[in-house]
């Protein structure tokens, strides 16, 4: 009996320091929620701005550029998969590596070859222990990313998506016609939802004009198009993936709050029904002990009646 209260009280010990590391994590993820919400809504005009100037520029058809051109004879396409450094966040990796899969699925019932490019130690963990090739990873940054790390991210991969999937870039990676962007999307404090989207060639939509759509702006180039495309071909992917960046670091942290949350009121659940059997146990014992000296104290007793 002993032992049983014993063996109790040190789950409950070792569930209560379960229980402070969740709790610190939930408001670690509470505090960097709200910086990361301010951070996708600053940013969020610039990519959007700049998407729709890309879009204006690509309904033109005397433009030739590979950011417009789609690739009839497309062979590969690249993924890069944004992902977690650290665990803790409910099925957030586990979607999104889900939402990966299916697009490799898909590209591949297309007949094209996938080359993956994944951001976060969780995606890269995923694929190495799988023995899946990997043309680039990037670890380190998940919870706080800079444009610098978007950056980085547009320097291996653009090079590849200029060459095409008949060359390769100059540092020997595989060259690919096409490039997706898989990454959770923060929908709000309880939903995270992951999405994939293509951001080269840029898909152009044909509507027809009525009274309620807006003419599309004319544009002048100075310098040429093909220059400024150019120059603005880098800027846009670094502003989309520098934008997914953060909105995947907002469902990062929401995702690593609710979880934690949920391990928190489960520990506090624990706690109570370990700390009830104890209770319980040790009743039971002091019961038991009670008992067994009252019977000495009778035995005792009688004994000594029967020696007088």
């Amino acid at each position: 009996m002993a032992a049983q209260v014993r063996v109790l009280r040190q789950r409950v010990k070792s569930v209560k320091s379960t229980q402070k590391i969740t709790k610190a994590q939930e408001m670690i993820a509470t505090s960097r929620i709200a910086k990361a919400q301010a951070k996708v809504a600053a940013a969020a005009p610039y990519s959007r701005q700049i998407t729709q100037v890309l879009s204006s520029l690509a309904s033109a058809s005397t433009l030739d550029h590979p950011l417009l051109n789609e690739r009839d004879d497309a062979k590969r396409a690249g993924i890069l998969l944004i992902t977690a450094d650290r665990g803790l966040c409910g099925g957030y990796n586990a979607m999104a590596i889900k939402a990966a899969e299916e697009l490799a699925a898909l590209l591949r019932s297309q007949g094209k070859e996938s080359v993956l490019y994944v951001i976060g130690r969780k995606g890269v963990g995923y694929y190495t222990f799988r023995n899946r090739p990997l043309a680039a990873t990037w670890t380190g940054f998940s919870e706080r990313p800079t444009y610098a790390h978007a950056e980085a991210a547009t320097e291996a991969i653009l090079p590849s998506f200029l060459a095409g999937s008949a060359g390769q870039s100059s540092d020997g990676q595989p060259g690919i016609d096409e490039i997706h962007l898989v990454s959770t999307h923060f929908v709000s404090m309880i939903t995270q939802r992951p999405q994939a989207r293509r951001m080269a060639p840029m898909e152009i939509e044909y509507v027809e004009r009525d009274e309620a759509t807006p003419l599309l702006p004319a544009y002048e180039f100075e310098p040429s198009s093909d220059q400024l495309l150019d120059e603005m071909l880098p800027k846009y992917l670094k502003t989309r993936i520098y934008a997914a960046l953060l909105d995947a670091a907002a469902s990062e942290s929401a995702a690593r709050r609710a979880a934690c949350k949920a391990a928190t009121d489960n520990a506090n659940d624990i706690i109570r029904n370990l700390s009830r059997q104890a209770n319980q146990a040790r009743q039971a014992q002091i019961t038991q002990e009670l008992t067994e000296i009252v019977g000495g104290a009778d035995a005792l007793a009688a004994l000594g009646n029967e020696e007088d």
